[in-house]
């Protein structure tokens, strides 16, 4: 099982807030620094100082950081068109020597949008957007050197691309869908998807959800062995019950219900309930840290969790 770090900055964070982050996880072990692409708070309407922007995060994140591996849960479709989106994602690729992976979503915070005027069209739209965009990006990427690259769909139209740059990965960098969707959802992961994330379901939802992607990869004539199955939960670990409850508090959550939905307890709770995980097929925990300041939480979990997982 691979742990990686999970942030939420449009909750409050600056980018050297996010670097402190992202060097410690990397020097304690864990295999990735991700974070949300959001920029309104939830729950509130100050959230000093204010949102950063999810790749710009990452570009920097490219030169500040040398081997954890960086991305998105999630980028929001309706924030980026597809075609400059294929061109960050590769130049950060290349700023990172080839550690970047997007993941990418439908987009869901209608909030967000209108705080920054940004268009959000119905579920369905924004589900045939999603889909031409992955065409549109993978086309790109995956287009041979000197070759060009058309699409025509409804929302985008692509003529004689160069397609250009190239990311360092090859064919692509992994590409990362999600969500509890019954049916587009599924689809486009057979199709598209490197990895497939649940964020903060049940082990029964979850066995739902991985079963319908699994279906879905059969129709397609797809291994659904080659896609990486991973969830994202909250995370609230503590030597003791103590520890456990401060960490809870300074979240606004309950020790309880972290620990009904969420990752929280001592360390060898927390291990147990990793295995309940592993035991329906995940593979990749992404511990979503809400307290950027508390480094201490990451150094538990690296000396005491991930060695036994």
């Amino acid at each position: 099982m691979e742990l990686r770090i999970f942030t939420e900055p449009q909750q409050g964070a600056s980018y050297d807030e996010l670097l402190a982050v992202a060097h410690r996880a990397e020097e304690t072990g864990f295999g990735g620094f991700f974070r949300s692409d959001h920029y309104l708070k939830m729950g509130a309407v100050s959230g000093e100082p204010g949102p950063t922007d999810a790749w710009t995060t990452l570009a920097g994140l490219a030169r500040d950081t040398r081997r954890i591996r960086l991305g998105t849960l999630m980028t929001a479709a309706t924030f980026r068109l597809p075609g400059p989106l294929a061109i960050t994602v590769a130049q950060v690729d290349q700023m990172s020597g080839g550690r970047v992976e997007l993941g990418i979503g439908t987009g869901w915070y209608a909030e967000e949008h209108s705080a920054y005027g940004i268009p959000f069209p119905s579920l369905g739209e924004r589900f045939d957007r999603l889909a031409e965009q992955l065409a549109v990006i993978t086309g790109l990427w995956e287009t041979p050197p000197g070759k060009t690259f058309d699409f025509a769909g409804t929302y985008y139209q692509v003529s004689e691309s160069p397609a250009l740059p190239k990311p360092v990965q090859d064919p692509r960098p992994p590409i990362l869908l999600g969500g509890m969707g019954a049916k587009r959802t599924p689809r486009l992961a057979a199709r598209y998807a490197d990895e497939f994330n649940l964020p903060f379901a049940s082990l029964e939802d979850s066995v739902a959800q991985f079963g319908r992607v699994r279906a879905a990869c059969a129709e397609v004539g797809r291994d659904p062995e080659r896609l990486c199955w991973s969830n994202a939960l909250v995370l609230c670990c503590g030597r003791d019950d103590a520890e456990v409850a401060r960490r809870a508090a300074v979240i606004g959550r309950e020790p309880d219900e972290l620990r009904a939905n969420g990752l929280a307890g001592t360390p060898a709770e927390i291990v147990d309930k990793i295995g309940r995980y592993a035991a329906i097929g995940s593979q990749r925990i992404y511990l979503q840290v809400h307290d950027l300041a508390d480094l201490d939480h990451l150094e538990l979990v690296a000396a005491e969790v991930m060695p036994q997982v």
